[in-house]
């Protein structure tokens, strides 16, 4: 599965965002996908994920109630609507695929395929 981001660049804090993911290829082996951040010197952070056939949706506790996770099976893409942003939310943000079914949904190592990334700066 190739992935490709878009959608990210500079918002003012409290403000929205949304960014896209674009899946192609074996598009029908994704279990879950899922979006991850990372800024630097840090480790990649778990994000939101969601099951692809299913629906179900997880969120880290730090975005859970302003980010929100969505599909469009039939466009095969991927979306994460961000709300109310913080400084604190400025990362590269990446789109990842389980295609094998591992469903550890928080762990990047579950994830098979991932996206270039996408910045996202959030100013105060």
């Amino acid at each position: 599965v190739q992935l490709a981001e878009s959608g990210g660049g500079l918002v003012q804090a409290e403000g929205p965002l949304r960014l896209s993911c674009a899946a192609s290829g074996r598009t029908f082996s994704i279990h879950t996908a899922g979006w991850f951040r990372q800024v630097p010197g840090k480790e990649r952070e778990f994000v939101a994920a969601i099951k692809w056939s299913g629906g179900n949706t997880y969120y880290a506790d730090s975005v859970k109630g302003r980010f929100t996770i969505s599909r469009d099976n039939a466009k095969n893409t991927l979306y994460l609507q961000m709300n109310s942003l913080k400084p604190e939310d400025t990362a590269i943000y990446y789109c990842a695929a389980d295609e094998l079914g591992k469903y550890i949904y928080d762990d990047p190592m579950s994830y098979d395929s991932w996206g270039q990334g996408t910045q996202v700066t959030v100013s105060s």
